[in-house]
């Protein structure tokens, strides 16, 4: 395959003929470039942009959900303590009243 490197070697008056022909049709093709190329960049930069902003919404709307599940949980971890704290109490209490009850179920005066 032939590179642009091989057109330039091969003959002087190729590489001249291409030289001129670009400088001719520069500055008709330049403008014509420009013209397409501006609002085309101007497209292209505006779609970045809104990608960019829809992009920041959506991580603002996943760091809500994140803080919401956040706060849930730690507020099923405190019922939880305050749960397990209450039945510990329960539990410390019915062993407190059963140390006790035997005391007070003992016979009293019915040494013979």
């Amino acid at each position: 395959m032939a590179g642009i490197d091989d057109i330039f070697k091969g003959n002087i008056v190729t590489g001249l003929a291409i030289g001129v022909g670009v400088a001719i049709l520069a500055p008709v093709i330049v403008p014509v470039l420009v013209s397409v190329g501006k609002p085309l960049a101007k497209s292209v930069i505006k779609s970045g942009i809104l990608m960019y902003e829809k992009g920041r919404e959506t991580v603002a709307e996943l760091g809500e959900v994140f803080d919401d599940l956040v706060a849930e949980a730690k507020v099923e971890l405190e019922g939880a303590g305050t749960a397990t704290a209450a039945g510990a109490a329960t539990a410390a209490t019915q062993v407190q009243a059963a140390a006790a009850a035997p005391e007070a179920q003992a016979p009293q005066g019915d040494v013979a």
